[in-house]
């Protein structure tokens, strides 16, 4: 009995301090080695390891991006407008001994964040109107994520994304702030519409200038052209009356003819007072 309690135990020690001596890291984590207090090694690769038992503590580290979803926090903006924001971030340990050495863990990491961003949200959504928060909400979002980022790299984590969920108005504030913006808009409709009558009326007068001057100097045109013509026909009856006058009178009766009698009509004239007829002699 002596002798196997006295195999047994040394087989056992043995087995105890092997299995102390070996720790895995997994393809999702990283890890550090620290003795009496000090990191002595990060280990980023996976696979089997080996440490001092008893003396060796390892700590492990989640290397995906986590999620941290922050409390419903209060902002006011610039325009003194009370807002209730929810936000919620992505982030992931960058550099594991940086994070060991200044956050230690996982929960002081969120903690520290949580005054980070919030404090960022408050800074740029606070120094900005509700108005220019609801245009411009995308780039305010890319602001707080680079100033967070910057601020949490000196703890060893790196800010990915910072979103909000949410961004309410209290109860109390929600109508108020509708109606000023509808009236806003109400105005800038009518500003819009007042121009733009403007404008029509521009263009209607303009229109009608327009129309003035062209018929006016049609008119011109086709008094000038009739003119040119008149002067031009009397030029050729002036012609043919010195060619033969005797064939242009006559030519001249006939067309008097052809005007005057037409179908039912009576003339009383006298053949010995007038030439009218001298043709039908």
């Amino acid at each position: 009995m002596n002798i196997r309690i006295n195999i047994l135990a040394p087989l056992l020690v043995l087995g105890f301090l092997l299995y102390s001596s070996i720790y895995i890291v997994h393809q999702i984590e990283v890890a550090i080695e620290i003795q009496l207090g000090e990191p002595k090694r990060v280990i980023k690769e996976p696979g089997l390891y080996f440490k001092l038992p008893l003396v060796t503590e390892i700590l492990k580290f989640d290397r995906r991006l986590l999620l941290y979803d922050s409390p419903t926090g209060t902002i006011i903006t610039r325009d003194k407008k009370t807002m209730l924001v929810d936000n919620f971030a992505r982030w992931r340990v960058s550099d594991p001994l940086q994070f060991y050495q200044s956050v230690r863990n996982v929960n002081t990491a969120v903690s520290r964040l949580d005054d980070i961003i919030y404090s960022k949200l408050r800074e740029i959504l606070g120094n900005n109107d509700l108005e220019q928060i609801v245009r411009q909400r995308e780039d305010m979002l890319v602001q707080v994520t680079d100033q967070a980022l910057a601020e949490a790299k000196r703890l060893g984590i790196e800010v990915v994304d910072v979103r909000i969920k949410r961004a309410d108005l209290p109860e109390e504030n929600s109508r108020a702030v509708f109606a000023r913006m509808d009236a806003e808009r109400r105005r800038i409709a009518k500003r819009y519409m007042s121009e733009g009558e403007e404008e029509a009326l521009k263009i209607r007068s303009n229109a009608d200038r327009e129309k003035t001057e062209i018929i006016s100097k049609a008119r011109e045109e086709s008094l000038v052209i009739r003119g040119e013509a008149d002067a031009e026909a009397a030029g050729i009856y002036a012609e043919a009356y010195n060619q033969d006058q005797e064939f242009y009178s006559f030519w001249r009766s006939n067309e008097a003819y052809r005007n005057t009698l037409v179908n039912d009509t009576t003339l009383l004239l006298t053949d010995d007072k007038t030439n009218f007829l001298r043709y039908f002699k």
